[in-house]
């Protein structure tokens, strides 16, 4: 009987655990048909969020942080115009020492600095280019929590 209590006690507290996971997720809300779920990873002053097909292909990533990833993005790879978290930005194709690696074409990356000490940085790796558009419209329509920010001061 022993053993039956302290299994239930380790299900009950697991099942806590997972709701309680699921209610702090700090990654912002993914469209119900976008097909995607993220998974998240939080550390003391980054949160990384990865957005995964049903198929189990990791086609958006994102780390929020409070401090500045000091990227240099290279206007001469500046791609498409966009927004994100109501700040205006520009994709950036790779940079893989000028070498022309397959997909290239359906990869972004870019820096956002969000407000003083909060920024994103987004990178999409999408199976083609017509998948890389679908992606950078449901980006900027991510709607970012303010406080979605692990470390961050208020």
């Amino acid at each position: 009987m022993k053993t039956v209590r302290t299994i239930c006690a380790a299900l009950l507290f697991a099942a806590c655990a997972s709701a309680s996971a699921q209610q702090a997720a700090q990654c912002p809300l993914l469209p119900a048909n976008s097909g995607l779920h993220w998974e998240e990873q939080q550390q003391s002053d980054f949160i990384v969020c990865k957005a995964s097909t049903e198929d189990g292909r990791t086609v958006l990533n994102m780390m929020l942080t409070a401090r500045d990833p000091d990227m240099t993005l290279s206007r001469a790879l500046r791609a498409e115009k966009g927004a994100f978290g109501g700040e205006s930005m520009h994709w950036y194709k790779l940079d893989m020492g000028g070498r022309d690696l397959p997909g290239l074409e359906s990869r972004r990356i870019t820096v956002v600095k969000l407000d003083k000490k909060r920024y994103a940085q987004i990178w999409i790796e999408a199976a083609d280019t017509s998948e890389l558009a679908s992606l950078q419209s449901l980006t900027q329509g991510l709607n970012l929590n303010p406080s979605a920010l692990a470390g961050s001061s208020n």
